[in-house]
């Protein structure tokens, strides 16, 4: 069963040479093709790889915390996700790559920090076993 928590709502207009619009009209961006797909990539524009980069980060860096929290390390850290879109056997997909920058910990606490946060975040659980995803960690 699942207990609905939040909704985010987005409506998308003309797709990759369009816009995206959020219910609550906090987001109200133009979208444009990027140049490696053979588009123009105009200023002032995004495309659908960038916003899912940034919302993966962003729940990963949140799915961290938690971790941490959990094993009551105190960390400071910055996530970064990379979405690649390629061709496959099967026509276009993605890939991605997560890596976190901790402060707080040894390199081993975080790489397992990391993998800790790989099991729980919304953004890894909804793509594991559709799309490869590396992660790495790098502890300062």
């Amino acid at each position: 069963m699942f207990n609905t928590l939040y909704t985010a709502k987005s409506t998308a207009e003309g797709g990759r040479q369009g816009t995206v619009k959020s219910s609550d009209q906090e987001l109200d961006l133009a979208l444009s093709m990027p140049k490696g797909l053979g588009g123009t990539e105009a200023a002032g524009t995004t495309n659908p790889e960038q916003l899912f980069s940034a919302g993966y980060a962003a729940c990963f860096d949140g799915a961290l915390h938690l971790v941490a929290d959990e094993q009551n390390k105190k960390i400071t850290s910055h996530v970064t996700a990379e979405i690649s879109i390629g061709k496959d056997d099967d026509g276009l997909g993605l890939a991605a790559k997560i890596h976190a920058t901790i402060e707080g910990v040894s390199q081993e606490e975080a790489v397992e920090l990391v993998k800790a946060a790989h099991q729980v975040c919304p953004y890894s659980r909804a793509t594991r076993g559709n799309i490869d995803v590396e992660i790495s960690a790098t502890a300062i």
